[in-house]
């Protein structure tokens, strides 16, 4: 029948069971979480699925994923770096710290590595103006939230992300 409801079922009956029966499309945003975690992205597939078990439309399903950073409706990057790029963080540097990362990366902002380990994105307000440039990674595994950065500093941190899971805590120097 559907990958979510079958795969998730008992998680998908308790998240709508914290909302009256009449006010169960409240759960969208958790149900969305769900569909992503496991692809990276909320396919068609997914919001089909999704719109069917919360009585919405598609469209309004959809509207959430167009409208909230932390969804997506197309597969990305594993590290996805979503850089504040709104008024205040822009007068702190943020429009070229943009530039220059994918001018590093050999992208364009919006697009993935070759190696599809990055992408860049900007996005409006990471509630941390004064701690500009920064941004934040998302990956299936959560957020993380990385402030006051430079082009430099964030090449270091992306090199991190090629290490073998257990080599992150190796130091540099020996």
């Amino acid at each position: 029948m559907n990958k979510i409801a079958e795969k998730y079922t008992d998680e998908i009956e308790k998240i709508i069971a914290k909302y009256p029966p009449e006010q169960k499309r409240s759960a969208v945003m958790s149900l969305l979480y769900i569909a992503q975690r496991e692809d990276g992205c909320v396919t068609k597939q997914d919001i089909k699925e999704i719109a069917e078990i919360l009585e919405m439309t598609t469209t309004e399903v959809k509207t959430l994923i167009g409208f909230y950073t932390l969804y997506h409706d197309k597969p990305g990057a594993k590290y996805r770096i979503q850089i504040c790029n709104d008024l205040p963080c822009a007068l702190r540097g943020a429009d070229e710290f943009i530039a220059k990362l994918c001018e590093e990366l050999g992208i364009q902002i919006g697009e993935t590595t070759d190696d599809g380990l990055v992408s860049v994105e900007p996005v409006m307000c990471l509630a941390a103006c004064d701690k500009a440039p920064m941004f934040q990674v998302q990956t299936g595994d959560g957020l993380e939230y990385h402030e006051l950065q430079s082009v430099e500093s964030t090449l270091e941190l992306i090199e991190t992300w090629k290490k073998p899971q257990g080599d992150l805590n190796t130091p540099k120097n020996g």
